[in-house]
Parts: structure tokens; C-alpha cells; sequence
């Protein structure tokens, strides 16, 4: 059953975001397919299709240890991926409205071939 008290992983605005994975308290992860991450995706994120750790694998070295803030396309896959990290012990929080919340705040976006890539 549905409880507004639900605890769990945080919720940021992509400016909140932004903030806190450019000042390396904590690692971008981007969840989305490989399609999608090449179309474009945020400046420094990582990737990791969140098939990857729903089939149990872990984080990429880079974001071992650290805390870790999930994005993907509207903001669902990563909410699902914050979820399974905290379950893990992963400090995990996602991003509201993913990328295209990101890319309409103009924050940076680059594609596999350089700054000013799309969200696919």
C-alpha cells in the first residue's frame, strides 16, 4: 500500500543535482540505454543501463564509495535504479524529470561527439 511517509532515496532538481556531481560530492549515473547515452547525456556522468544492476552488477569503479545521483530520460528508470542502490547501501538519490529536465534547465549536454548532443 502507497504511504505518503515513503522514506528512501532523495529527490533532487537537476540544479540541485548539477551542484552537488560538479563539486564531486557525489557521481552522475546515467541509467539509460546505450542508444539513448550516445544521442547525449550530461557532461561527466557515467554510464550504466540500469538492466546492469537490476541483473546485480555493481557500480563502475569511479562510483564506488561515493555518493551516487541517478538520472535517465524523464525521471522513472531512475527512481527504480535509487531504489535498488539504497537497498544495497548505496547513498543514492535521483534526479526529478531526468534529462529532459536537465537539458531544459541548460545545463551541459554532450553527445559521443562532442558539447551539444540531444536527449533521445
Amino acid at each position: 500500500m502507497f504511504s505518503p511517509l515513503r522514506r528512501g532515496p532523495a529527490r533532487l532538481t537537476p540544479q540541485q543535482a548539477h551542484r552537488q556531481t560538479s563539486d564531486r560530492q557525489a557521481v552522475l549515473l546515467d541509467v539509460r540505454e546505450l542508444p539513448e547515452w550516445e544521442a547525449g547525456h550530461a557532461l561527466g556522468a557515467l554510464h550504466l543501463p540500469l538492466s546492469r544492476p537490476t541483473a546485480g552488477a555493481g557500480l563502475p569503479e569511479a562510483a564506488q564509495d561515493m555518493p551516487v545521483v541517478v538520472i535517465c530520460r524523464s525521471g522513472n528508470r531512475s527512481r527504480t535504479a535509487a531504489d535498488l542502490l539504497d537497498a544495497r547501501g548505496v547513498e543514492a538519490s535521483d534526479v526529478v524529470g531526468g534529462m529532459t529536465a536537465w537539458s531544459r534547465a541548460g545545463l551541459p549536454v554532450t553527445g559521443d561527439r562532442g558539447i551539444g548532443g540531444g536527449i533521445a
